[in-house]
C-alpha cells in the first residue's frame, strides 16, 4: 500500500508509552498522527481531518468524554468515527461513550490483531455509510430536479394555452424574488419571510395560474375585453388552482412546496380592501403570499401588451399601483415595490 493511499488515524493519549505502541503497531497500515492531549488534537484538526480517531478517556485538562462532546458539536468534525481507548472496564463508561457518539471501545493494553480488526471494521463501515449518504444525497437532488421539471412543464403547459400572456410566469417569479428580497432587507413582514426558503417559495409561484387549465381557450385567447359572464368564469381559476394543488399534495405527500403554491394560486386576486376574489378577504387576512403576488401579477399585466390594450410604461404602471395602495394592494408592500421599481423595469426590459 503506497503512502499516499493510506488512511489517517489520530491517536490521542497522554501516555507516551501508548502513543509509541499505537504508532508502532499501526504505521505499516495507516498514517498515524500521535497527539498527547485534546488541545493537540484540535490544533491538528485545524490542519487536516483524519479518517478515524483513537481517543483515550482518562486525560488531564479535557478527558475523552468532554473531547467527544466537542467533536460531535462541530459540523466539521461530527462525522469522524471515534474509538475510545480505556484501561477501565466499566459498563457505565461504555454506555456513556456510545451515547455521546463513540463507535467502539478498545481496552488497554491492546494487541495488534484486536486493534487492526476493530479499526478495519469501523473504517469499512464508515466508508459504506459515506457512500450510501452520498447516494441518498444524489437521489434527493434527482428527485428535486424531477419535481422542478414537472412544475415548470405544468406551468408552461398552462401558459402556452394563453397566447396573450407569453412570458408572464417567468417575469412574475422574477418580480416576486425582487419584492421578497427587498422586504427582507427593509424588515417588512420580516418575521414571516425570514422563515421561508426563498428559492422554494419563488419556484412554487410558478403554479399561481395553474387553475387556468379549466378555462376555455375561447376565453383565454379572446382578443377583446371579457364580458361579465366570461369574467366570472375566468375568476374560477383561483379556486380551481387551489383544488388542483390540493390534489397534487394528496397524491405526492408533498407539503411545504405545494402549500406555498396553493397560497399563491388561491389568493393573488384578493384585494386589501376586501373587493377581490374568490373569497373577498381583507387586509392581513389575505395570506402574505397572495398580497406579494398581487403586486407582481398586476405590474406584469399593466406593462404587457394585449389585443385590447397597449402596454403601460414603467412610470404609468408604478403610478397605477401606488394609487391603489391600501385599496387593492397591501400599503407596506407597495412601499417596498416603489423602492425597487427601477429593478422591475430592468426585468421587464430584459
Amino acid at each position: 500500500m503506497g503512502q499516499s493511499s493510506k488512511k489517517t488515524i489520530f491517536v490521542v493519549d497522554d501516555s507516551s508509552m501508548y502513543l509509541i505502541m499505537a504508532e508502532a503497531l499501526l504505521k505499516k497500515h495507516y498514517k498515524v498522527i500521535p497527539l498527547a492531549s485534546a488541545a493537540e488534537l484540535f490544533a491538528a484538526l485545524h490542519k487536516s481531518l483524519p479518517d478515524l480517531i483513537l481517543l483515550d478517556i482518562e486525560m488531564p485538562e479535557m478527558n475523552g468524554f468532554e473531547t467527544l462532546k466537542r467533536l460531535k458539536a462541530s459540523e466539521t468534525y461530527t462525522e469522524i468515527p471515534v474509538i475510545f481507548l480505556t484501561g477501565l472496564s466499566d459498563p457505565k463508561n461504555e454506555a456513556l461513550g456510545i451515547e455521546l457518539g463513540a463507535v467502539d471501545f478498545i481496552s488497554k493494553p491492546f494487541s495488534l490483531p484486536v486493534l487492526l480488526n476493530r479499526i478495519k471494521n469501523h473504517l469499512h463501515i464508515d466508508s459504506i455509510i459515506r457512500e450510501r449518504t452520498e447516494q441518498l444525497r444524489e437521489r434527493g437532488e434527482q428527485l428535486i430536479r424531477l419535481k422542478d421539471s414537472i412544475v415548470y412543464t405544468l406551468a408552461e403547459l398552462v401558459e402556452n394555452r394563453d397566447t396573450n400572456t407569453g412570458g408572464h410566469i417567468s417575469r412574475t417569479t422574477s418580480y416576486l424574488r425582487l419584492l421578497i428580497t427587498a422586504m427582507l432587507e427593509s424588515g417588512v413582514y420580516f418575521d414571516e419571510i425570514n422563515t421561508w426558503n426563498i428559492d422554494s417559495v419563488v419556484a412554487s409561484a410558478l403554479l399561481h395560474d395553474v387553475g387556468k387549465i379549466v378555462i376555455s381557450d375561447i376565453i383565454l385567447n379572446k382578443p377583446d375585453a371579457l364580458t361579465d359572464d366570461e369574467f366570472q368564469q375566468m375568476k374560477t381559476h383561483a379556486i380551481v388552482g387551489g383544488q388542483v394543488i390540493d390534489r397534487m399534495a394528496e397524491l405526492t405527500g408533498e407539503t411545504e412546496f405545494l402549500h406555498n403554491a396553493k397560497l399563491f394560486a388561491g389568493y393573488h386576486h384578493e384585494h386589501w380592501d376586501g373587493t377581490g376574489y374568490p373569497y373577498g378577504l381583507q387586509g392581513t387576512d389575505i395570506p402574505l403570499h397572495g398580497r406579494i403576488m398581487a403586486v407582481a401579477d398586476v405590474y406584469d399585466a399593466l406593462t404587457s401588451q394585449r389585443p385590447y390594450k397597449e402596454a403601460f410604461s414603467n412610470e404609468e404602471a408604478v403610478t397605477a399601483i401606488m394609487n391603489n395602495a391600501g385599496k387593492r394592494f397591501d400599503p407596506k408592500i407597495t412601499e417596498v415595490f416603489f423602492a425597487v421599481k427601477d429593478k422591475f423595469e430592468a426585468v421587464k426590459t430584459q
